[in-house]
């Protein structure tokens, strides 16, 4: 027995609160899902492994020498079919919209628009998704271009 609390999607995550997830997603081994502040992730989604979904920050907290009481919240919704690579981060108060994609190794400080690839530290547009049935692509996005904006 690991000592994290029981969860019905992976005996190695460590899942507070409750959030709510939709059917069909799949959660992997030693990620920690915080829905303390409030969490969706949609249906159909795939949370790598190692991934850590944050609804709370005690930072203002801990450098006030707690004359800042409370501990901040703000919800994090994660939209359907949406993959979050190994190690990403996502912090607290960011939206990730429908079949989009987090890289491994990501930091979410910002909303990520549907069908969008996000990559690095902080997370940043890189590719869009375009779906065609089964037919899947990637087209890198220029820099400093909007999302959707194709190379």
């Amino acid at each position: 027995m690991s000592g994290l609390p029981a969860n019905p999607f992976n005996e190695h995550a460590w899942i507070i609160g409750d959030p709510a997830i939709g059917e069909g997603t799949w959660i992997g081994a030693f990620t920690v899902i915080d829905g303390s502040g409030g969490l969706t992730i949609g249906a159909g989604c795939d949370i790598s492994c190692g991934v850590h979904i944050y609804t709370h920050s005690t930072t203002r907290r801990c450098v006030s020498g707690r004359a800042h009481a409370d501990v901040d919240r703000a919800p994090v919704t994660i939209g359907d079919r949406v993959f979050v690579g190994a190690n990403a981060v996502i912090m607290m108060g960011v939206t990730i919209g429908d079949e989009a994609v987090v890289g491994a190794g990501a930091v979410v400080t910002r909303d990520v628009p549907p069908r969008t690839v996000v990559t690095g530290v902080p997370a940043r547009p890189a590719a869009t998704v375009e779906i065609d049935g089964a037919d899947v692509r990637f087209p890198a996005v220029v820099p400093g271009a909007a999302p959707g904006d194709a190379a």
